[in-house]
């Protein structure tokens, strides 16, 4: 696991431009896998089986991939600038495919370079962009005596409550920016007075509020 941030798209999502009568429609989605990304690939072409072209970027960070087609469209007309979308906004861990119903009219090499990049921005901005960043895990264990102090303590900093668990003592399970882990660790120990028991349980990357 790459401990740095990055960014992606929050969620999958479409935009459609229409450019002298021709549809492009730019499907945006995340995908952490290059499988999950030629699944999307392949589901788009089955969907829009009757179009002109199916052209595609993707971005993905195991294994630093990253690969475009421009499927049919003259060369570096289409996955290109698409690509450089992606490069541009800084994106990792993402898909996407603009497919083209062509209008009769051509567009000309420059006028599907600009065709394909606004169609592929306007599908990322529909998308959303996050930042990832890691989080450590962490399952406190304490009494119920301490535990609104060890609540409070969570909601009042940048920790992020994930759930609770109540037995004979109180299981709070908590995600900390991992930079952040050894001032948590630090401000448990101060508010239980050492009378909680901490376990780490992973780390994680979750969207950066």
């Amino acid at each position: 696991m790459h401990n740095e941030s990055y960014k992606t798209v929050l969620k999958e999502n479409t935009a459609e431009l229409i450019e002298k009568k021709s549809r492009f429609i730019a499907a945006v989605m995340p995908a952490k896998t290059e499988q999950e990304a030629l699944w999307f690939i392949n589901k788009k072409k089955k969907e829009h089986y009757d179009a002109t072209h199916n052209t595609y970027a993707y971005v993905i960070r195991e294994n630093n991939i990253a690969r475009f087609s421009d499927d049919g469209e003259p060369g570096g007309t289409a996955g290109l600038p698409m690509m450089e979308v992606l490069k541009k906004e800084g994106l990792f861990d993402v898909v996407v495919v603009v497919t083209r119903y062509f209008g009769g009219t051509l567009l000309g090499a420059g006028g599907l370079v600009r065709a394909y990049s606004k169609s592929a921005k306007m599908g990322v901005d529909a998308a959303g962009i996050v930042t990832m960043i890691t989080v450590k895990g962490y399952a406190i264990e304490c009494s119920y005596d301490v535990f609104g102090k060890v609540k409070y303590l969570i909601e009042n900093n940048d920790y992020i409550l994930e759930s609770i668990e109540y037995g004979e003592a109180v299981t709070v399970n908590v995600s900390v920016r991992t930079e952040h882990g050894d001032r948590f660790l630090k401000d448990i120990i101060d508010v239980t007075n050492g009378a909680a028991v901490v376990k780490e349980t992973g780390e994680n990357f979750v969207a950066s509020k």
